[in-house]
């Protein structure tokens, strides 16, 4: 079963469509076309009929039937019999830009007539954006990684620490799927004092966020088995959902910045005049509801790409929400602890035993300690355990010795690393509005990277030419489903800020090269693959 959009959720997003420029029908076509592009209507999903879409917004039916002629002439729009047609991307270029904007007002215009890929299924990569790759070439300022170094000497004395405490544990065969109890306990710790009562028997550790979610998805979804998504989300998670053979279900973040709200330098809680984007929980229930997902998966703490933290409301809202559908709910924790406002928020699985946790410590700490864990209720981590054997027989050793220490002190190293990381937001931020003030940007409340809105859907194209100014880039539609997200590029602030001018500086020229010469969106290679972090 695939999804369907009633008339008045449609209208809801459309929000104020038609301010009279142009003929009612383009300019619905045109506030379709948007949805689809930035993810906010997800990919094979049925629109609504003509007859109930006009008389929800009030117009004639021949305006949205010139409207939905007009998206099937340029290939968003399935062409199948009826009027309910199903959305989609249609031929695009190599750098995925069919519509380019118009720099004055930002309308779309007409489709270009280029050679390309056709995006009629769930789960699409552009060629050239799929991960895993490799590490930047020496010389590169690396934007595709949203990730810090280690944390020195905290990480050094763990380490040294273990080595201490490695020969008591020789004689053992060193196989462990759980994970060393001393480690288990340490995280369980941690929960309970965050106000999820956690035993370490609902411990399982994993070697990272990823390979967690790998033994969660082999546990819990078959092929074809549907797994909800955040749009955008982490595109690493994207990835590990489709090698299941899982079917992605995307559902967008709400956002205002389509009707031009809340713009400007005044704007509560952003830079460049950008809203906050935040969950749509109507939606989140509907997409549960009628697909009835096995599981879903979400970043509510200071959510990859957007920063978005997700208020305790909302928590108890989803907690019932995947309930009610009947589907696991999986929550990554892995960028938890960097919270730069010191908001106040209670870990999901606080508010139902039924959660699934994923934690790590290569955010906080380094990507390089490979360590993380599952927190889930006892019987389900019997069941991951179990999972887990066709894929390995237990993590590192010493890496979870040293990982215990970490966890027990995990404030030590933070207080230094989060100051150090407000500077660097302010600094991109601000080199952002001086440099690109056409992007539109929000202050994230936390995590490593600012989600940046640019004028036109260039986002693959500047990846491509990325690497002529000196840095490399992670794509839009890197961090959706379907090719959506050519609007879009995430910026990460992990660099020191004399590193970020260089980088935004090069993102400057790059912009500039490519509205000097806007045929190069129609000539360029596909950008080569990229790993994201």
């Amino acid at each position: 079963m695939s999804a369907s959009l009633n008339p008045s959720a449609l209208a809801r997003l459309l929000g104020q469509w038609h301010p009279g420029a142009a003929p009612a029908y383009r300019e619905l076509a045109d506030v379709v076309r948007l949805l689809v592009l930035d993810g906010r209507v997800a990919l094979d999903t049925a629109l609504p009929s003509e007859r109930a879409l006009s008389e929800v917004l009030g117009v004639s039916r021949t305006t949205v039937t010139a409207a939905y002629a007009l998206l099937r002439e340029e290939g968003f729009l399935s062409s199948g019999q009826g009027s309910r047609g199903r959305t989609r991307i249609p031929r695009l270029s190599p750098m995925g830009s069919a519509f380019p904007a118009s720099p004055a007002s930002g309308t779309p215009g007409r489709p270009a007539a280029t050679p390309g890929h056709e995006a009629t299924e769930l789960g699409f990569v552009p060629p050239g954006l799929a991960a895993p790759g490799l590490a930047a070439p020496d010389g590169l300022i690396d934007l595709a990684y949203a990730s810090l170094p280690a944390s020195g000497e905290v990480v050094h004395r763990a380490f040294a620490a273990a080595l201490t405490e490695l020969p008591a544990l020789l004689p053992g065969f060193g196989y462990d799927a759980i994970g060393l109890l001393p480690l288990r306990e340490a995280v369980a710790a941690r929960y309970t004092a965050a106000g999820a009562p956690t035993t370490a028997e609902q411990i399982l550790v994993t070697s990272g966020a990823q390979h967690a979610l790998n033994i969660i998805i082999r546990a819990l979804a078959g092929r074809q088995d549907r797994v909800l998504v955040e749009h955008p989300s982490y595109p690493n998670a994207l990835d590990a959902i489709r090698a299941a053979g899982c079917r992605t279900i995307p559902v967008a973040f709400t956002s205002m910045h389509d009707a031009g709200a809340g713009r400007g330098p005044g704007a509560e809680g952003s830079a460049g005049g950008l809203p906050a984007p935040a969950w749509d929980m109507q939606a989140l229930r509907a997409a549960m509801m009628q697909q009835r997902p096995k599981m879903a998966y979400v970043v509510p703490d200071f959510h990859n790409p957007t920063g978005q933290l997700m208020p305790d409301r909302q928590r108890r809202q989803l907690v019932r929400i995947a309930a009610d559908a009947g589907s696991v709910l999986v929550v990554d924790e892995t960028l938890r602890a960097l919270n730069l406002d010191g908001a106040v928020t209670t870990p999901v699985a606080a508010f139902s035993p039924a959660v699934v946790t994923i934690g790590s410590l290569s955010k906080s700490h380094w990507a390089g300690l490979r360590t993380g864990w599952i927190r889930a209720s006892e019987p389900m981590i019997q069941r991951f355990a179990a999972a887990r054997s066709s894929l390995d027989l237990g993590g590192p050793v010493m890496e979870q010795l040293a990982a215990a220490h970490l966890v027990r002190a995990l404030d030590e190293p933070l207080p230094a690393r989060l100051g150090a990381l407000r500077d660097s937001r302010a600094a991109l931020l601000e080199l952002l509005a001086g440099h690109l003030p056409e992007w539109q940007t929000e202050r994230p409340a936390g995590g490593l990277s600012v989600w940046c809105r640019l004028p036109a859907p260039v986002s693959t194209a500047l990846t491509v030419i990325a690497p002529d100014f000196g840095i490399r880039l992670a794509a839009g539609p890197r961090f959706g489903v379907g090719g959506a997200f050519e609007r879009y590029l995430r910026v990460p602030f992990t660099l020191p800020p004399e590193q970020l001018e260089t980088a935004v500086l090069a993102l400057r020229s790059a912009q500039d090269r490519l509205h000097a010469a806007p045929q190069l969106r129609r000539t360029l290679k596909p950008a080569p693959a990229v790993a994201i972090a």
